[in-house]
């Protein structure tokens, strides 16, 4: 005779997988509902089947709560920053042209409440070439600012540009933005933010607003090239 085979033992992955494709199971053998003891996530006491369920659905509504608390939290904040931007750029728009870029730093230092703010332009003609903030910009300065097609946030790596900044040693972490006339266009110029909080800017953050805001900028500084050309 042919010995039988063994029978593999039942796992609990057999009996879960038992329990979901027979949902009248429960149904059938009511009487065990009212038996089963599990153990309370934060009392460790025994409890039924039905108040684990019901603290499994609390903690998920919680849960659920939070997230949806901080959706709106990021809203409020998104709509804070677009005001700000939007208020800056109507600055911007009533600016004589000869205020422009000293206008555009400090309204954002104000508004957006950025510790210290540089700005170098450059490829200028006439009177506009001999402003401040078309000074002491290198070539390796240049390349960089057209390297960079979205602005750079992290870590004060030792750029030049930092040097432009009143205090440099306090600059933790940087924003660089390249200003542009347009998308496209090559670089004119070079906007840096810097905080000494280390976290300020850095490389796991969205740079959509900064990047609206070097556009922004570059259209409107584009003036000082486009008039002396």
């Amino acid at each position: 005779m042919t010995k039988p085979e063994a029978m593999s033992p039942i796992t609990e992955d057999d009996i879960a997988n038992y329990l979901v494709n027979t949902p009248d199971f429960f149904e059938r053998h009511a009487s065990l509902l009212a038996t089963v003891q599990l153990t309370h996530p934060q009392s460790h006491r025994a409890v039924g089947l039905q108040e684990r369920q019901a603290q499994m659905l609390r903690d998920k509504i919680k849960g659920l709560e939070h997230r949806i608390m901080d959706m709106i939290r990021h809203g409020n904040e998104n709509m804070i920053l677009t005001d700000k931007l939007h208020r800056w750029s109507c600055e911007l728009l009533v600016t004589p042209e000869d205020q422009l870029a000293a206008s555009a730093v400090e309204n954002i230092r104000e508004l957006f409440q950025v510790p210290q703010v540089a700005l170098r332009l450059w490829s200028l003609q006439g009177a506009h070439a001999q402003e401040a903030y078309a000074q002491g910009v290198s070539e390796e300065v240049q390349t960089l600012a057209g390297s960079l097609d979205r602005p750079y946030v992290g870590p004060n790596a030792g750029h030049e540009a930092v040097q432009w900044l009143e205090e440099p040693a306090q600059a933790a972490s940087l924003a660089l933005l390249a200003l542009r006339s347009a998308p496209g266009q090559p670089a004119f110029g070079l906007l840096v933010l810097s905080s000494p909080d280390a976290q300020r800017f850095n490389s796991q953050m969205g740079t959509y607003l900064l990047e609206r805001l070097a556009e922004l900028a570059g259209a409107a500084l584009s003036v000082l090239q486009q008039q002396q050309a």
